[in-house]
């Protein structure tokens, strides 16, 4: 508990007492009886942090299992476990785009027995779309730790007669509404990505939604599109065989993977980013002295060798953060894509 806290606590119980001790006409009572509480007070922080944690700890991973979410949880708890010195059980749990089982995280005790990945979807899209999800994704949680980020990527077809980002640009604005976009759905990272880059550049493209990465991208190497804004994990042999053309990447640094092709700033658009991203989270009002020892441990683990090059396999780059940095992450996130939902006007799908 922090210090604020904790006077607060105290005020609130001596106001009655003091009530009290008024009728027994002893001030020194008083002092008496506020001393306790507040070395009570201090020795549960003390015990929260050196007893934390004393048995096996739920990680909840709101998307379905076998995914780069769940594979990434597993390799992250078995490190964290050893960290710790108790297990972590991972849960995959999908449904109602991760939110369930993000709510019930919320619903648990703050005790820092019950953790939770939260993403671009559970923490910022699905909140903003979906005005019916019952918790607040800055209200809710207590940030933790980041965990990995993958910037998305500027796919073109062959044939499009653009092989940088500032040809495409002007191959959109001299064809108007004659290039399309595809995405992985209404309302996901592709889709958001797309109308970012139509807000930064002012060309008129056309979005075509589809239910999922697979057949987007079939059509993509099809023609049936001509472009697509997406984190490229699994796509590395369809651009070798040049079947799709990268001609940027949505970030402030280079690919990994892909190390000659340009960044957005580099290709002319600074400024154009887009990451799909995961961080670890906690229920609000989970001690602070328990959330400092998870976040101590997260950063061994994402700095472990074993852990990043599983995350790397994933497309994914591990990466840790303050609990602090990472709520703010959340917010300029929140705030980002609310601005791009509204100015497009995106909806749920019904």
């Amino acid at each position: 508990m922090k210090s604020s806290a904790l006077i607060h606590r105290i005020d609130a119980t001596s106001a009655p007492m003091r009530k009290f001790l008024r009728r027994a006409g002893s001030k020194a009572v008083l002092c008496g009886a506020l001393l306790p509480l507040a070395a009570s007070g201090l020795s549960g922080v003390a015990q929260a942090q050196s007893t934390y944690p004393n048995k096996a700890v739920k990680l909840m991973v709101p998307m379905a299992p076998a995914g780069p979410a769940d594979i990434m949880a597993r390799v992250v708890a078995k490190r964290l476990s050893e960290g710790l010195g108790q297990q972590l059980i991972v849960e995959s749990q999908g449904g109602g785009g991760g939110t369930i089982a993000t709510e019930a995280v919320m619903r648990s005790a703050p005790d820092g027995y019950t953790l939770v990945i939260g993403s671009l979807s559970t923490l910022v899209t699905g909140p903003i779309l979906n005005p019916a999800i019952r918790y607040d994704p800055i209200k809710s949680f207590a940030p933790v730790s980041m965990m990995a980020i993958a910037p998305s990527m500027v796919l073109v077809n062959p044939g499009v007669p653009a092989r940088s980002l500032r040809e495409l640009i002007d191959l959109a604005k001299a064809k108007p509404g004659a290039l399309n976009f595809g995405s992985n759905g209404n309302g996901t990272l592709t889709h958001l990505a797309g109308e970012l880059f139509k807000s930064m550049t002012g060309v008129d493209i056309v979005h075509v939604p589809y239910k999922g990465a697979a057949p987007a991208t079939n059509d993509l190497m099809a023609g049936q599109i001509q472009m697509i804004f997406v984190v490229p994990s699994g796509l590395e042999q369809h651009v070798r065989a040049g079947k799709l053309r990268a001609i940027a990447v949505a970030s402030n640094k280079r690919h990994p993977v892909f190390p000659d092709v340009p960044t957005s700033a580099e290709a002319g658009l600074p400024g154009f980013e887009t990451y799909t991203w995961f961080g670890l989270s906690a229920p609000l009002n989970t001690p602070a002295p328990v959330i400092a020892r998870l976040n101590a441990e997260m950063v061994k683990t994402l700095a472990a060798k074993e852990v990043t090059e599983v995350l790397s396999k994933q497309g994914l780059e591990a990466g840790a953060s303050t609990p602090e940095q990472f709520g703010q992450f959340i917010a300029s996130e929140i705030a980002k894509w609310s601005r791009i939902v509204k100015t497009a006007g995106i909806k749920l799908e019904n």
